[in-house]
This record gives structure tokens, C-alpha cells and sequence, in this order.
């Protein structure tokens, strides 16, 4: 009658008999406010009403402490401090309370009027962790709620072993949990969270996913090879956890064995190529390392490249091996096992690198390149031409005018070129027409015409009356 909201008195009346200790009578007037969620499943512990409830009940079994000078005590506060005393003496080992008749009370409103979430949550306060994990797969609730209740507390409590130990004892092959521990994994590595990530995918026993989080530990925020070359052990782990996979894939391939579902799976032939790609990648860095302790590497505070990024940064590194080591050829080796492994284009590697080395004005070590390119026995017919012509194209006129002895060093390699084609292209980059005129007169009659003319276009463009005066003769 004097519109006090009826659900509220109910609560009121039932909160009213739980403090009287009167448990039968509260579950009737609170049947009559409660209701349990449309979701079981919801990431959240229910209504706050329900929350209120397991709240008291929990602070109920916890022990009222009162001073012994305290003369004031009520005998009805001495009477609920001993009849909570005895009942923390019924709480089991682990602090598990199950014989409690207050605990029963609170376990009958979460399963009457709570979520998933609230249960399992539940258990897990009082370490009744094996109670929330059985829970979790009689329910079938998805990954959210592991994660939520069970996961993320584990961790943070520092009882991610017990978890571990307990999902092995309740699952021996761990297949029951595939779906909470793929879960687990992508939740720890959107938190950057990676070193429990590592923990977790060990215990998983998924050592290709657990081989990609130590290239990461290996590679992440290195400034330097100098760096890298003090985190090997990383490298040592990768190939470790690669061949234990081969082992005991090559022990499962001679029996019928059900397919685990959530661990990573990879062909014997892409690990034993990783594993080369290991390998490689410690030779890469113990041979960059020396060159940044001796002094002739740079430093550098970009991103380094290794081989265990995309093509583009495996070619980084082939470059990265021949400019940096004292000369061309104590790092070509090396840079064409890197060429040859990853079938990488070499040429376009070679004249990243002349491009480098004439900006550097290290026209012997081009020299270098060209001879370590011939003697490769894979080298195409025009890949030393087209190295150095890439290498021309780095300059541009100001520089052959404001160095000329530049246009000597440059000469000499032109000289080199195998093609006479390429040899007038090289000239007419250079500038040098007279040059590029006595190649083009040597050709067959037809084609020599065509490049005269071209010549003198250039020479008419250019201003140099000398060498279109010779090409008008000749013409």
C-alpha cells in the first residue's frame, strides 16, 4: 500500500533472516525476488541482488575477532563470535569449507540465480580449483569464462603450476582443454604478456608455437647484432623445441595415434628447414657481432634485420653481410647461403649492394663483388653489367661534375662490361659521349647508324659541339 517496490522487501526481509541465522526462511522470501540470468554464460557474477547475498554469507564464515579488554561486547556479538569460530573450524585442507552449512547456502543461490562466471569464481576464492575446472567442462562455457574465472586468477596468484597439474590430472592429454588453452594463449600474447605465454605453451607441449615465441624473445627490441649476439640462447631453444616436434612426429607416424586438434602441426620438411634457418641465423649474427666489436659495422638504432622476417628483410641481411664485414668477400659466403637458401633474387641484392659501395666510394670492393659474383657459378651472363649499370644510376650529372676523377673509377668498370649495348648505356649515364660513340661505331653497320644518331641527339642536348660535329662526319 505504500508502493514500497515488492522484490525490495522481499530482499530486505530475506537479508533480514540470513543476520538472524534463519537460512530455511531466507531462501523463502528471497525464491520470491530472485531469478536466474537469461545467459549462463555472461561474463558477469549475476544480479546485485544475488551478489549481496553470497556476499554476506561469505564475510559470515570469516572470524570476528574481539579484543579481550573489550567489556562492552554484547552477549549477542559473543554468541556470533563462537558460533563463527566453530565455523571456521569445519574448513577443510586448502581452505575449503564444504561441510560448511554456510558455504552449502551460497552454493545454492549461484546455482539457482547466478552465472557460470559467479560459480566458478566462487570456487576459486575458497581454492576449490579442481571444483571450478569440472564445472567449467560440465557446462561446456566458452573460453570467456576460463579466462575470466579461472585463468587470469591463477596467474595473478601465482598458482599457474596448480592450474597446470590439475587440467593434466583431470585430462591427461590435455584435449578436453584444447579450446581454454588456445584461449589462454592468444589472451597472454594481445597483453604482450609473453613470457607466461612461453610457460604455457611448454606445459602445452606445442614447441612450434612455443619455437615462434622465442624467435620473438629473440628478436624484440634489439638495437644491435651486438645485442643479438647475447641472446643466442634464444636461437638454441628455437632449434630445441623444432627437433623434440620431429621426434615425436617420427615416433607417432609408426602408430595409429588420434591427431592432437589444438597443438600447431607442421610437415617434417618445413621444421628441418627452419632448423637450417636456425642455423644460419647464428652464423648471420656471430659473424655481424664481430663486425660491430672490431669497429668496421655501424652501430645501428633502427629494427635489425634477420632471416626470420618476410623476403624483403632477408635480402636486408644479404646486403647487410657483405657491406659490413672488412671486405666484400669475407661476408659473401655467408650472404649466398642466404641467396641460394631462401631463393632470393640475387641480382637485384648485388646492385643494392654496388649502389652502397659507390656511395661510399669503394670502387675496388665493386671490383670485389664483381669477381665474387663470376666465380659463384651461378651467375647469369649479364649480371656483372647490370650490377654496375645499377650502380650508375645512384649518380646523377652534378656528381661527375663536382668529381671528376669519379668518372675515371667509373670508366674502369665500364671497361669491364661484357656487353657493348650496356657499355654505351653506361657511357651515355656518365656523360661520356665521346666515349659512347667510339663503342657504337664498332657495331654491325644497321645498328651503329641508330646509335650515332642517338649519340648526337644527346651531344646537341648537352652542348658539346665536339661530339656532334664527330657523329655528323661519321654519319
Amino acid at each position: 500500500k505504500s508502493g514500497l517496490d515488492p522484490g525490495g522487501a522481499w530482499h530486505a526481509w530475506g537479508m533480514a533472516c540470513l543476520k538472524a541465522g534463519n537460512l530455511s526462511s531466507a531462501r523463502e522470501k528471497f525464491n520470491r525476488c530472485l531469478k536466474p540470468p537469461m545467459d549462463l554464460n555472461q561474463l558477469n557474477h549475476g544480479s546485485r541482488l544475488v551478489q549481496d547475498v553470497i556476499q554476506y554469507l561469505e564475510s559470515t564464515v570469516k572470524p570476528i575477532l574481539i579484543a579481550d579488554d573489550d567489556y562492552f561486547a554484547t552477549l549477542r556479538e559473543l554468541e556470533a563470535t563462537l558460533r563463527t569460530r566453530s565455523l571456521s573450524l569445519e574448513m577443510m585442507y586448502e581452505g575449503k569449507i564444504q561441510h560448511n552449512s554456510y558455504y552449502q547456502e551460497c552454493l545454492f543461490y549461484l546455482h539457482s540465480y547466478g552465472t557460470n562466471l559467479a560459480i566458478i569464481s566462487f570456487y576459486m576464492r575458497h581454492d576449490c580449483m579442481r571444483e571450478a575446472l569440472l564445472h567449467l567442462l560440465n557446462k561446456e562455457s566458452p573460453s570467456e569464462v576460463f579466462i575470466e574465472g579461472v585463468f587470469i586468477p591463477s596467474y595473478e596468484s601465482g598458482k599457474l603450476h596448480m592450474l597446470e597439474n590439475l587440467l593434466e590430472t583431470i585430462d591427461p592429454g590435455l584435449e578436453s582443454w584444447g579450446v581454454y588453452l588456445i584461449a589462454a594463449c592468444k589472451y597472454l600474447q594481445r597483453k604482450n604478456y609473453y613470457h607466461i605465454l612461453y610457460e604455457l605453451q611448454q606445459f602445452m607441449k606445442d614447441h612450434i608455437r612455443a619455437a615462434m615465441t622465442c624467435i620473438r624473445f629473440f628478436t624484440h627490441g634489439a638495437k644491435s647484432y651486438t645485442e643479438l649476439g647475447g641472446k643466442q640462447t634464444w636461437l638454441l631453444k628455437i632449434k630445441d623445441h623444432l627437433k623434440v616436434y620431429l621426434q615425436e612426429v617420427s615416433r607417432s607416424s609408426g602408430r595409429k595415434k588420434m591427431a592432437c586438434t589444438f597443438r600447431k602441426k607442421m610437415s617434417a620438411t618445413d621444421v628441418s628447414r627452419h632448423i637450417n634457418t636456425v642455423d644460419l641465423q647464428m652464423e648471420v649474427t656471430k659473424f655481424l657481432h664481430q663486425c660491430e666489436s672490431s669497429g668496421t659495422s655501424p652501430m645501428t638504432g633502427s629494427s635489425l634485420p634477420t632471416l626470420f622476417g618476410n623476403n624483403n628483410m632477408k635480402m636486408e641481411v644479404a646486403c647487410k653481410v657483405m657491406l659490413e664485414g672488412k671486405n666484400i668477400e669475407e661476408g659473401f659466403g655467408i650472404a649466398f647461403r642466404v641467396l641460394q637458401d631462401f631463393q632470393l633474387e640475387a641480382t637485384e641484392v648485388y646492385s643494392k649492394v654496388a649502389k652502397q659501395l659507390v656511395k661510399q666510394q669503394k670502387y675496388n670492393e665493386i671490383r670485389q663483388l664483381l669477381k665474387c659474383v663470376s666465380e659463384s657459378g651461378v651467375a647469369a651472363k649479364n649480371d656483372g653489367d647490370n650490377i654496375i649499370l645499377s650502380s650508375i644510376v645512384t649518380l646523377n650529372a652534378n656528381t661527375f661534375s663536382l668529381f671528376p676523377s669519379l668518372v675515371q673509377d667509373l670508366d674502369n668498370l665500364i671497361q669491364d662490361m661484357d656487353s657493348d649495348e650496356n657499355k654505351i648505356q653506361a657511357y651515355v649515364m656518365c656523360n661520356k659521349l665521346r666515349s659512347a660513340y667510339l663503342v657504337s661505331v664498332r657495331q654491325e653497320k644497321t645498328r651503329a647508324v641508330q646509335l650515332v644518331q642517338h649519340v648526337r641527339q644527346l651531344a646537341e642536348i648537352s652542348g658539346d659541339d665536339v661530339v656532334k660535329a664527330i657523329c655528323a662526319q661519321w654519319l
